[in-house]
């Protein structure tokens, strides 16, 4: 807090009266590192047993828009195979209309890859 404050200000006391007020402030007290519990060891992931049995998705918006007026690409992964979908959304679709979405697009994967194999 001193070096970002000095480059713009200075007064006498500057550096006392920033540690003044930081032992005053209690957001600054709860987020200091020795006063949390510690993370302790990492832990690995379970490894599926069955393809799309867990899977992580992330949603990238404020894209420029595309075909159909999509804006962003919902992506979904299956941590097994690391098998990915690109869906294009829209950043206004409600959970229902993804949920529609997201089972239109598995079951057609699902059905193309049991003919195939």
């Amino acid at each position: 807090m001193y070096h970002d404050l000095k480059t713009h200000y200075w007064w006498n006391g500057l550096k006392r009266d920033i540690t003044d007020y930081a032992a005053r402030c209690l957001t600054c007290q709860r987020v200091k590192t020795e006063h949390q519990k510690p993370g302790g060891l990492l832990q690995p992931l379970p490894i599926p047993v069955w393809k799309w049995e867990h899977i992580t998705m992330d949603f990238m918006i404020e894209m420029p828009k595309i075909i159909r007026q999509h804006d962003g690409v919902w992506v979904i992964v299956d941590t097994l195979t690391k098998a990915a979908h690109f869906l294009p959304i829209k950043a206004t679709f409600t959970s229902e209309q993804l949920a529609n979405l997201y089972i239109k697009e598995m079951l057609d994967c699902m059905v193309y890859h049991s003919v195939l194999y």
